[in-house]
């Protein structure tokens, strides 16, 4: 047997913890470079390097702890009930919610606090709070949370979050007066910590009372009416909320994932209980709630027969160092005659993508910023009317690209190379424009069925048992990672064995749910594929149409109810009649110069720039 790695004892070691956190044998976690998540008792958490970076290691502890404890302290349904409908509010309920029972943790455990606190400090990397200049730039559950954190925890708000937080503080404390000291008297039920939660949120004018709330209000009214009426008339309105905290709420960026962590969790007997809840959403994922593009689309009678088999994998995981570096020479092999045309291309995106960020100015003004070429005139007649400029400013959005590659056999050869290199080459242009790029691949695990047909069989051939074969969505550069370093994974499509099967309505939801959770204003989504979804095993037992009626309900949903901008590249197929904006290509060569164009059109659908 082959002798363990430090990684494997670091997966062992962690599993083992989150067991004993949630005090659940069964549960799993499954390593992964997606959004982190959970869903029952399985954890989905960041996959560390093989060198275990220290920054990665407490990344990955966060996250498993912080599921564990919810597992353990947190009830699913008992939270829904309450849950107000106002989308800040709801995020904020959220987020307090979190911050209960990850101090449920930290107030037992030095391992496990200092886990979530390196957890915390890696979440605000990325959140507003950070680089708000006004109150109304904060996100306003950040805020909130971290003030309770710190009521509930004693743990100080962090450097990178006084600034933004400061700006809201005075406000969030003058408008709930003593509800976050209560909050620390109820820690352990979470029924009376989430009416105190819902008190709060009223206080700050972000949700009202329900109807039922109202009725037992009036009800206690009467009551207290009917036992003395001398002290009746002033006291008919409780609750009244604080009109400054209506500026407190600013524009809710992203709900942030909590870290948690793996701690020493030997002795884990003390914990309070609490009633696990079974719920089945990302928790900790960044969301953006009470939104209908966050959501699985309903009402397509689609399903997998199981969805254990399927894999999720950064695309170093698949193969070695020394295989990546062969095939990606092999790629650039492939780019003879090809990368000077596509490379063009790309200098002329990056051009026109430039143009709309230059500064611009209006001359001539009566006043702004004196006018350098005027300066000689000002001094002769100091008096002079007209020397000074003002800048404009350029409405350019913050914006990030995703491209989906079909992976299929079917694109073997020239097709995939040109996807390849296509896809590398327009990373590292819109990396110089400011502009981040996601690249993903999608195929499935083995040819006819894999293990999930197996399954199948093994379970007696039930009838409609949906889709039937083992997903492969392949990361080969996440969002925020640099192209240098990426750019070695691309060879990975050169590999012989890789290209299989094509299921594209669910990685077209997989691809979205990545994007939907950023917290860029613009988010484009392109697909390059080569025909319809084609997966032998699902459509030998299911109806012809069953794969490609599924992609068409997910297209329909993307461009009618998300904010996602979706965008088509079909190779020798004819995709317009799948996508609403789609372009179709005969010859594999003109891939590079209709990915250009394509996205250049999309970012040129800019309003004009307005004067500062």
């Amino acid at each position: 047997m082959a002798e363990e790695t430090p990684l494997d004892q670091f997966k062992q070691a962690l599993t083992g913890a989150s067991r004993a956190i949630a005090r659940d044998p069964e549960v799993e976690v499954a390593w992964s470079a997606d959004v982190p998540g959970a869903s029952g008792n399985r954890f989905r958490v960041p996959l560390p390097g093989r060198d275990l970076p220290a920054e990665q290691v407490s990344e990955a502890r966060g996250f498993a702890d912080s599921f564990a404890l919810k597992l353990r302290h947190h009830d699913a349904g008992l939270h829904a009930v309450n849950a107000p409908p106002e989308p800040v509010a709801r995020a904020c309920y959220d987020a307090i919610e979190q911050v209960r029972w990850e101090a449920l943790g930290a107030n037992r455990f030095e391992g496990i606090k200092a886990n979530l606190d390196d957890a915390t400090e890696m979440r605000l990397n990325s959140d507003g709070i950070t680089r708000a200049q006004n109150a109304s730039e904060v996100p306003l559950q950040t805020a909130l949370a971290l003030m309770v954190r710190e009521e509930l925890t004693g743990e100080a708000i962090p450097d990178r979050a006084k600034t933004g937080l400061s700006l809201v503080r005075e406000a969030i404390e003058k408008a709930v007066g003593g509800d976050m000291s209560s909050l620390a008297d109820s820690l352990g039920d979470q029924e009376t910590f989430q009416k105190l939660a819902l008190d709060m949120l009223r206080d700050l004018d972000l949700t009202r009372p329900t109807e039922d709330q109202d009725q037992t209000d009036e009800d206690d009214s009467d009551e207290d009416d009917g036992q003395d009426d001398e002290d009746s008339g002033d006291e008919q309105q409780e609750g009244e909320a604080e009109p400054d905290a209506a500026d407190v709420a600013g524009e809710m960026q992203e709900g942030e994932a909590d870290g948690d962590t793996e701690a020493e969790m030997q002795g884990d007997e003390d914990f309070e209980e609490g009633e696990p809840g079974e719920d089945g959403d990302a928790s900790n994922a960044p969301t953006r709630p009470n939104r209908p593009q966050a959501d699985i689309p309903e009402g397509l009678d689609y399903k997998a027969f199981t969805e254990r088999f399927d894999e999720e994998i950064a695309a170093p995981e698949l193969c070695d160092a020394e295989e990546l570096d062969r095939l990606r020479a092999y790629l650039d092999s492939q780019l003879t005659g090809l990368q000077g045309v596509v490379t063009r291309l790309a200098n002329r995106l990056q051009r026109r993508l430039m143009a709309q960020q230059n500064r611009s100015w209006d001359f001539d003004q009566e006043e702004g910023v004196l006018d350098a070429a005027r300066l000689s005139r000002v001094i002769v007649s100091p008096g002079t009317a007209l020397s000074y400029k003002v800048e404009r400013d350029i409405d350019f959005k913050d914006t990030i690209v995703t491209l989906l590659i079909d992976n299929s056999g079917s694109m073997r050869g020239r097709p995939i190379s040109i996807a390849a290199i296509s896809a590398d080459i327009l990373a590292r242009t819109l990396e110089r424009c400011g502009v981040k790029t996601e690249i993903l691949g999608f195929t499935t695990k083995a040819w006819k069925g894999g293990q999930s047909r197996e399954a199948w069989l093994a379970d007696g051939k039930p009838q409609g048992p949906g889709r039937l074969n083992d997903l492969r969505h392949i990361i080969y550069k996440q969002a925020d990672e640099p192209w240098r370093r990426a750019r070695r994974n691309l060879g990975l499509m050169m590999r012989e064995g890789l290209l299989k099967e094509n299921i594209d309505g669910e990685a077209l939801l997989w691809a979205h749910s990545r994007l939907v959770y950023r917290p860029e204003e613009r988010r484009i989504l392109m697909v390059i594929s080569d025909g319809a979804p084609v997966d032998d095993s699902t459509l030998s037992v299911n109806s012809a149409g069953y794969l490609e009626a599924h992609l068409r309900g997910v297209i329909d949903w993307i461009e009618n109810v998300s904010p996602v901008q979706l965008v088509a590249i079909g190779i020798g197929h004819d995709v317009t009649r799948y996508y609403r904006r789609a372009v179709t290509i005969m010859d594999v060569e003109q891939l590079g110069g209709t990915i250009m164009e394509q996205l250049a059109e999309l970012f040129e659908d800019e309003k004009g720039p307005k004067r500062r």
